[in-house]
């Protein structure tokens, strides 16, 4: 089993606990264990855009200096945020070597960061590290006969340089998908902004950006959305209830994942509000190994 440093952040311990369950268990199954980054601090939530405000940057290359210092070079994080935010910091520092001379004179209670760790996400290590086939060898109840539209949002591919896939036309939470027997939707608002922190005040315009994303989703053909971010499922799953319109499930992909792998009880599917199960049983993917009830 080998051992990859993980970064949770705070929603995968709380709201988005399911999706880190899954993906615990889906990567144990393919022979990796996360091991969880001892210290680890709040990510910033949102990279800062103001050149000459540094201090926003502290949060997330205090944890990259931690990884480093442990004698690591490789971070997987779940969480699309956070996956943004320490990857936009690290390139930062990478380029710009005032930037982190700064940084480390800030951070003078600890060693300073060299920037060799690299930032994956959850769906990045399993395309490059682990590989599709691999994925297909591990399944034991292939999805076959679901519909579903993988959407990205925006953090996974804006700006260009942390893009973990190309920002117009992007494959990868597809392709994951089908190496396990999904078959992938391709719908017109994949990587529009789901209504992010305007869910705080404005819960109708969420709800009805919610409303035109599922609902090109279902034109499209699809049963289920599947996505890669805790915030993006709260809008696009909890604002249903806003809704009139029939639900429609909306998973991590990582559920998924762990549902071909037989390992469905790592989902705790009674976290989503729009419920995933009558739709799995009517296509025969709950129950015994092979989709038998």
């Amino acid at each position: 089993m080998k051992s990859i440093t993980y970064f949770p952040g705070c929603t995968h311990h709380t709201n988005g606990r399911n999706m880190e369950s899954s993906g615990k268990a889906v990567l144990e199954t393919l022979g990796y264990q996360l091991e969880e980054m001892p210290e680890w601090i709040c990510c910033g939530t949102v990279f800062g855009l103001s050149e000459d405000d540094l201090f926003h940057q502290v949060a997330p290359i205090r944890n990259l200096a931690r990884v480093e210092n442990a004698g690591d070079d490789k971070l997987v994080t779940m969480c699309a945020m956070c996956y943004n935010t320490l990857g936009r910091a690290n390139l930062l520092v990478r380029k710009d070597k005032v930037a982190l001379e700064a940084l480390n004179r800030f951070m003078d209670d600890e060693p300073d960061y060299h920037g060799v760790v690299d930032v994956f996400h959850l769906s990045q290590f399993l395309r490059d590290e682990v590989g599709f086939e691999k994925i297909s060898s591990k399944v034991r109840r292939p999805l076959k006969g679901l519909k579903v539209m993988p959407y990205y949002g925006c953090l996974l591919l804006r700006p260009e340089e942390v893009s973990i896939d190309s920002m117009e036309d992007p494959t990868i939470i597809c392709d994951i998908l089908e190496a396990v027997g999904v078959q992938s939707i391709k719908g017109s608002y994949i990587s529009q902004c789901c209504g992010s922190y305007h869910t705080v005040d404005k819960k109708e315009a969420v709800a009805r950006r919610a409303f035109e994303i599922i609902s090109s989703a279902r034109k499209k053909g699809a049963e289920m959305i599947a996505l890669a971010c805790p915030l993006c499922e709260f809008n696009l799953d909890d604002r249903q209830r806003l809704l009139s319109d029939n639900g429609m499930p909306v998973l991590y992909f990582t559920e998924l994942l762990a549902l071909a792998f037989g390992l469905e009880d790592s989902c705790d599917f009674d976290e989503h509000y729009v419920d995933p199960r009558p739709l799995l049983r009517e296509k025969g993917l709950l129950g015994g190994s092979n989709g038998q009830e």
